[in-house]
């Protein structure tokens, strides 16, 4: 039988044990700083599953207007060409939510624990206020990328609730999401 203090412990998120909840993450950060690299790790070490932003709306927003206009042949050919046209990219998108600003987060998490890549600052806002994720990490490559201009990223590193290193070798990445998870989120 549990004691007051093992039930508060682990039993306190509506019957379910505290070591089965997974947390919903946000990974933000600007293009090309790491923001995946990150998401397979935090997979990897803490058995969770994510989706960046750009490959859930590749298929059902992206592609059926941008296979018109660049030609393309399949949804994968869309995707990796999303770089050559980040702001198209963070405008369709947006435009996508529409006035339900909280709208693409919410259908990734219903399927995925990490939400990798929200580029808009208002979604964030919308996000954060309905407490659709639990924590947001920054990934900051800034001594050797520049910051993206806010047409295609309106994301700010004050933005998250931690913010991860990513300046040095991908050791050194690693090392810091292993702290990360061992000292925040465990």
């Amino acid at each position: 039988m549990l004691d007051n203090e093992e039930w508060n412990i682990n039993w306190s998120h509506g019957g379910v044990p505290i070591d089965l909840i997974k947390p919903k993450l946000l990974v933000i950060g600007y293009g090309r700083h790491g923001k995946d690299t990150v998401s397979e790790i935090l997979c990897r070490e803490m058995g969770l599953n994510y989706q960046s932003s750009s490959e859930f709306c590749a298929g059902h927003v992206m592609f059926p207007t941008l296979s018109k206009k660049y030609g393309y042949k399949d949804v994968d050919e869309c995707y990796n060409d999303r770089h050559n046209h980040r702001q198209e990219w963070y405008e369709m998108i947006s435009a996508y939510c529409g006035s339900d600003l909280a709208r693409l987060g919410r259908e990734i998490f219903q399927k995925f624990d990490i939400y990798c890549g929200l580029r808009n600052k208002r979604e964030w806002s919308s996000m954060k206020n309905e407490h659709v994720y639990d924590y947001a990490i920054w990934v900051d490559r800034s001594d050797y990328l520049p910051p993206e201009d806010e047409t295609s990223n309106s994301m700010q590193p004050w933005m998250a609730d931690f913010y991860l290193d990513n300046n040095g070798t991908l050791e050194d990445l690693e090392y810091n999401v292993k702290t990360l998870i061992k000292n925040r989120l465990v």
